[in-house]
């Protein structure tokens, strides 16, 4: 991987500094809930205001659709940031214009502007080239601290570091960093973990997996695909039984790789899909005809901890089985708890993400455990099937 321009090449004493920052964040009664997002950037904003920098936040939140729309207001969130940055978040009703301009003009060394969401133009998800000039006009410098929008060529995560001088903030620099590790120069044997709903959705992911690791752990429902398109009847289970010729390429492709493909080969299957349903433990081949898979089995979870043991390198995305209830979060939390044991005792790698497997771990009570758990979503997906992402490459150094 090429190196990328950092904060450590940046002089922002008495600059205006564009940061693009992400603060989609959950809310609830006007109220943030969950602020992990502005938690992960405090470290860039407390760095430049510390510097003498002069801040300015770019976001967006929600789909606005290209104009202006108050429910989507960044402005009930510059209160949060306030108290996590430990400084005042000014607020500016837009983010470019005269006024835009002059409150980015007024503010010195330390102080932080937070402008309204960039989505409130067309210019912006449409990579417009001036729209970019009218943001660049409020800038002397351009951070990208939201990995997680890195994914779309927007105006600000890819126009605006064709205008201005581009670098990578804290959380950008610690994602790239970390992912590296994960697949881009990891130490083998490399171990992935890929679980979730639907094949459908991770084609091109489990694709692109069986060439870069040693193992693929596949859970989930689609495990089910992969079960039926070998000709096992996995009843009322959740299964694509269209991508079974989807299943059998992916399976080859692993074989001619040299990648070993772990499915289940014992299941938790209950009649219905509510919390603490009746259910029992089947091998894979002998599940009831009225009944589901909702979770794998404590061989299987043998089986993964065994391929966890055997990795210097583990990335993860997706759980085993229907965690969101008890009892079928047992694999999974089973499976991320030796995972975080291996990574605590210096043995392990340990590279999660996605919005479901953050919530997993999450429940497992071990995220703080992982070497680092990504909370960017579509751009953690993106990268984890080999795709360039817009907002990484124009960061590059050259």
């Amino acid at each position: 991987m090429a190196a990328f321009r950092t904060l450590d090449d940046a002089d922002v004493k008495g600059k205006r500094v564009l940061v693009r920052v992400d603060l989609n964040v959950p809310m609830q009664d006007g109220k943030v809930s969950d602020a992990t997002r502005i938690e992960r950037v405090r470290p860039t904003i407390t760095e430049l205001a510390d510097k003498g920098a002069r801040i300015i936040l770019l976001a967006h939140f929600g789909r606005p659709k290209g104009a202006p729309d108050q429910q989507y207001s960044l402005k009930p969130i510059a209160e949060t940031a306030a108290g996590i940055f430990g400084r005042p978040v000014a607020f500016v009703d837009d983010c470019i214009g005269d006024t835009a301009e002059a409150s980015a003009n007024a503010i010195e060394g330390g102080d932080i502007l937070l402008f309204e969401n960039t989505r409130f133009h067309k210019g912006e998800e449409q990579n417009d080239p001036e729209f970019a000039k009218a943001l660049a006009k409020s800038g002397d410098i351009f951070v990208n601290d939201a990995f997680s929008a890195a994914h779309r060529a927007h105006t600000s995560t890819e126009g605006l570091a064709h205008l201005l001088p581009a670098y990578a903030g804290r959380t950008m620099q610690a994602e790239l960093d970390a992912l590296e590790k994960g697949l881009g120069s990891p130490e083998k044997p490399v171990v992935a973990i890929v679980g979730g709903a639907k094949v459908s959705t991770k084609i091109d992911l489990l694709q692109n997996l069986v060439t870069r690791v040693d193992a693929l752990v596949i859970g989930g429902g689609m495990a089910n695909t992969f079960l039926a398109a070998q000709g096992v009847d996995v009843a009322k289970s959740l299964c694509e039984h269209d991508l079974a010729d989807t299943a059998k390429t992916i399976l080859a492709a692993a074989e001619k790789a040299g990648c070993a493909i772990v499915l289940p080969t014992d299941a938790v299957v209950a009649r219905e899909f509510k919390a603490n349903a009746a259910n029992e433990v089947v091998p894979v081949d002998s599940v009831p005809a009225d009944a589901m898979i909702l979770d794998v089995g404590p061989d299987t979870v043998k089986a993964v901890n065994q391929w966890i043991d055997k990795a210097k390198t583990l990335v993860w995305n997706g759980p085993l089985g229907a965690f969101e209830i008890a009892p079928f979060d047992k694999a999974t939390v089973a499976a991320a708890h030796h995972a975080a044991e291996r990574t605590k005792a210096g043995g392990l790698v340990s590279i999660a993400g996605g919005g479901d497997t953050v919530s997993a771990l999450n429940h497992a009570g071990v995220e703080e455990a992982f070497t680092y758990v990504s909370t960017a979503g579509g751009a953690f997906l993106e990268w984890m099937e080999g795709k360039d992402l817009p907002g990484v490459l124009v960061l590059k150094q050259a």
